[in-house]
């Protein structure tokens, strides 16, 4: 899998942009505030049309442009395809912006229809809120990652989501009408049907991230440290329906559902310890990293082909022996096309 050509125009700072990049290593240098971080933000939109800094829309737009767009060619083995973005800001208020997403000229009318025509794996400073923030940020890398390796995934997800919204509108409901109570049955099944399949769809992707990313951080570390990625599921697979049932009268109470995967965490630990209580800078960087290479390892495995590689501001916090250790692996393992970009020259 390649990017063979991108346009961009009124993308954050970037008014026009048309870039024919190199098959394998593109290395994009200049200092800070030049737009390197946005134009790799503008190829992960296109495969997963969401940014992978958890912005809105809208905040991908110019300040002094009402649109944005961005044109990219992908070439899979013997086929190009062609996607195209268009982010629309509208002057009325309360109207939102409009997002509209094509491929090979024929518009998606569900996003989840974009997953597959690009896979694209994402490595940026931002990504130690994996770390440093709360569980939502875990649980977001979780989802993003699984809906690119399947579109059941994106489909199951959205769904609970839906079904979440409902019964916790229908809990609210029961406080001011309690006769209500009698139909929150009707929710609860398909929360645990969609729910369950979240569960152990997440509990497969990190056994499997476990070992991969394990394997990873020794070879960037030289053995130094020791991975380890834990599930901690709200509710353990099996075992839904009955803790539902168990904690009916607190959630009437909340006015929201208290258990399910929307609550799931993951314990990131080096050597034992919880990375972000004990981790230096240096190493939960190098952790995220392993992360991030064993994400690819999966998608290029189950998709049979190698995802783009997206590297933001990649050696900042690393020694020097960590610098050698990574330019090691990226140089010397079977990656597609790399997209680097840094504030000094790099050479791979």
């Amino acid at each position: 899998m390649r990017i063979t050509e991108v346009s961009l125009q009124g993308f954050r700072n970037i008014s026009q942009l048309h870039l024919i990049p190199s098959d394998g290593i593109n290395i994009i240098c200049g200092s800070n505030a030049q737009g390197k971080t946005n134009f790799l933000e503008s190829l992960y939109f296109c495969a997963v049309a969401r940014s992978m800094r958890g912005k809105s829309d809208q905040q991908l737009i110019a300040f002094d442009s009402a649109e944005s767009h961005i044109r990219l060619s992908v070439r899979r083995r013997q086929r190009i395809d062609r996607i195209d973005v268009h982010l629309k800001r509208e002057e009325k208020a309360g109207r939102g912006h409009g997002k509209g997403v094509a491929v090979n000229g024929v518009p998606l009318r569900r996003l989840g229809e974009l997953f597959g025509t690009l896979y694209a794996v994402v490595f940026s400073p931002e990504d130690l809120s994996l770390v440093k923030d709360g569980p939502a940020e875990r649980r977001r890398f979780l989802d993003m990652e699984l809906c690119q390796l399947s579109r059941v995934y994106f489909y199951d997800l959205q769904q609970y989501t839906r079904i979440l919204r409902q019964r916790n509108n229908l809990l609210k409901g029961i406080q001011k009408k309690p006769a209500l109570e009698e139909t929150l049955f009707v929710w609860d099944g398909q929360l645990v049907d969609y729910g369950e399949r979240i569960i152990a769809a997440r509990a497969r992707f990190l056994e499997r991230m476990d070992g991969i990313a394990a394997e990873k951080l020794r070879q960037l570390t030289g053995g130094q440290d020791s991975l380890k990625t834990a599930y901690h599921p709200n509710c353990a697979l099996g075992l839904m329906a009955e803790r539902l049932q168990k904690n009916k009268e607190r959630d009437i109470f909340m006015g929201s559902t208290q258990c399910g995967p929307h609550k799931d965490d993951i314990l990131f630990t080096i050597d034992g310890r919880e990375v972000k209580a004990y981790g230096s800078q240096g190493q939960q960087k190098s952790f995220l990293i392993a992360l991030k290479l064993a994400q690819y390892t999966i998608l290029s495995d189950r998709k049979c082909e190698r995802p783009i590689l997206l590297l933001d501001d990649l050696f900042d916090k690393l020694d020097m022996h960590r610098v050698a250790q990574l330019l090691s692996i990226v140089a010397g393992e079977k990656f597609g096309q790399i997209f680097i970009t840094d504030c000094n020259k790099v050479r791979p």
